[in-house]
């Protein structure tokens, strides 16, 4: 190590003698104040089973640490569970909690002088945050997923907590009764882990591995399984040789590794939070990553991994047969990765893949020669509605197309009402608005609403715009993220019950038949809505946080 270590700012010379003081108080001694200081952040809580187990991971990783000759420092921060707060006013605080945990990692390594930073996370927002913070920080780092839930078994096959969401619609129905809600709702989640289909926590799992910031194969691997021990240990020893060897986050987050991120994301089908995710992360980084980067990638990969919302198996399945290893192996081979993009192994994705041996996906990962559908699963969608771009999961539908009278809803409590009462009917097109980045604020998950609309059997029957966003488990003619959002005068506010809105995914469309006149002349006469929130986390959100087409970034 060439480098002056950052943490000899607080442990070196005798004007230092207080710090040290401080230091030796938490167990430290006189060999340790010459090494290096790594932070070993979690998300650790008991507030949801995607954070339940991540202290223990942080203390194998802070002992991967200790027996590397590094100093590991355990630190925790926040982690928002989304399947708890969903469809109550508490969601408007799950996008914001990204912000609040990449910054509070930041500060935490910037104030305590850190030289390494290894982050563990689990729920939804919890994994960019991290990795934000890391590209922010820019000092050597390895990010390690929690881990994915076992699936519940029901009446013999495997269930998530997207099952339980759309049987609610299907209680509602009255295509379920009471009793079997109930014991559906006792089986779904058996373990600790994060949501078990390919939701939004394990599409970023997946996205970060390819990108290069975390240990090849780990995305996978089951929260209950030894295994991802003996990656926290190893992600722990990792980081250090980053360290010794000069390797940083910006040196592994380049334009070609999001690149790859993304490539991974519309060959397995991933949630349309990774269109918000990954441009944050890359804007942290210093690399621009424009929506459009999504759909031209998209067009271009083909959809091969058969995963749920959309498809049969869920994230243990994958793991079965080689994990995210296997999918990259195949897009590699196809020449559609950037395979000399440097990863935290000090080694190129290229060069991970030939020392990983793995079959050929079974099942659950198809040849790419034999795609589930031709092109990725996400798609840009523009037009009067939305002229700076709204997000669909194309590969959740088999409706590609759909033209309907809008029911227009100023907030996701007023659709969930109508929803749940069955006021919704065949060919409209519910549009839920003021729910965007500065609206809601915080931008919340619609999932309630869109599984409800599935459980009552409206999935092909119905479409849904939003400038709101969804849950990776949402599926379904389902267009969120329109921009810009109603808050700050896009043309969503302007439309009215009874309008005509077309979707068109093919064509990349998504237009409302009134002319541009007649939206300016609507929008001449509308003025923004009063603040919901005047004090607090949300009022100071609501005034920095930008476009969801932008990652719905602050400053």
């Amino acid at each position: 190590m060439t480098k002056r270590l950052t943490s000899r700012d607080v442990t070196e010379g005798p004007e230092r003698a207080p710090h040290r003081a401080m230091l030796r108080a938490v167990g430290l001694k006189d060999a340790d104040f010459g090494k290096p200081f790594i932070g070993v952040a979690s998300t650790g809580n008991e507030v949801t089973p995607c954070n339940l187990h991540l202290n223990d991971l942080a203390e194998e990783a802070r002992r991967g640490v200790w027996e590397n000759n590094g100093v590991g420092i355990q630190f925790t921060t926040i982690a928002v569970s989304d399947g708890i707060s969903m469809n109550t006013e508490g969601m408007k605080g799950s996008l914001v909690s990204r912000e609040v945990i990449a910054d509070s990692i930041e500060l935490m390594c910037f104030a305590q002088r850190f030289d390494g930073l290894v982050g563990m996370a689990g729920c939804d927002k919890s994994l960019p945050g991290t990795v934000m913070a890391m590209a922010r920080l820019n000092i050597p780092s390895v990010f390690l997923y929690g881990g994915t839930i076992l699936p519940g078994k029901y009446k013999g096959r495997d269930v998530t907590i997207q099952d339980v969401y759309e049987a609610v619609g299907a209680y509602s129905a009255g295509q379920m009764t009471l009793q079997e809600l109930v014991e559906l709702e006792r089986v779904a989640c058996p373990t600790e882990g994060s949501c078990a289909g390919f939701y939004t926590a394990n599409t970023m799992a997946s996205a970060i591995e390819a990108m290069g910031m975390s240990l090849p194969g780990s995305a996978s691997i089951p929260a209950v399984d030894r295994r991802i021990y003996d990656a926290a240990y190893r992600s722990g020893a990792t980081v250090l040789r980053l360290l010794e060897n000069g390797i940083k986050p910006r040196d592994i987050m380049t334009y070609e590794a999001f690149e790859n991120a993304v490539t991974v994301v519309c060959a397995m089908g991933g949630s349309t939070n990774a269109v918000l995710h990954l441009p944050a992360i890359a804007h942290e980084a210093g690399v621009k990553l424009d929506i459009d980067v999504f759909d031209r990638i998209s067009r271009r990969t083909p959809h091969i991994a058969d995963m749920r919302p959309g498809g049969r198996f869920v994230m243990v399945d994958l793991d079965r047969v080689g994990g995210v290893p296997v999918v990259l192996k195949k897009l590699l081979e196809a020449g559609l990765l950037h395979g000399d993009c440097l990863t935290v192994t000090g080694k190129t994705l290229a060069q991970n893949l030939r020392e990983i041996g793995t079959g050929d996906g079974g099942e659950v990962v198809r040849p790419i020669s034999n795609p589930i559908h031709p092109t990725g699963g996400i798609a840009i969608l523009k037009g009067n509605l939305a002229p700076e771009g709204a997000v669909v999961k194309s590969t959740a539908s088999a409706v590609q197309t759909f033209k309907g009278p809008a029911r227009v809803f100023n907030s996701e409590e007023e659709a969930y009402r109508a929803v749940l009462r069955r006021e919704i009917g065949p060919g409209e097109v519910i549009v839920i608005r003021y729910e965007g980045p500065k609206g809601g604020p915080g931008m919340r998950e619609m999932l309630a609403v869109t599984a409800i609309v599935v459980g009552q059997g409206l999935k092909e029957k119905v479409a849904l715009v939003t400038d709101g966003r969804f849950s990776g488990a949402t599926h379904g003619l389902m267009v969120g993220h329109v921009s810009p959002e109603a808050a700050v005068g896009g043309p969503i506010a302007a439309l009215r019950d009874g309008d005509i809105v077309e979707i068109d995914v093919p064509s990349r469309r998504l237009s409302v038949m009134l002319s541009d006149d007649e939206i300016r002349k609507r929008l001449e006469s509308w003025s923004a809505p009063k603040p919901r929130y005047t004090s607090g986390v949300l009022a100071k959100y609501a005034k920095l946080v930008g476009s969801a087409s932008r990652g719905a970034v602050c400053g």
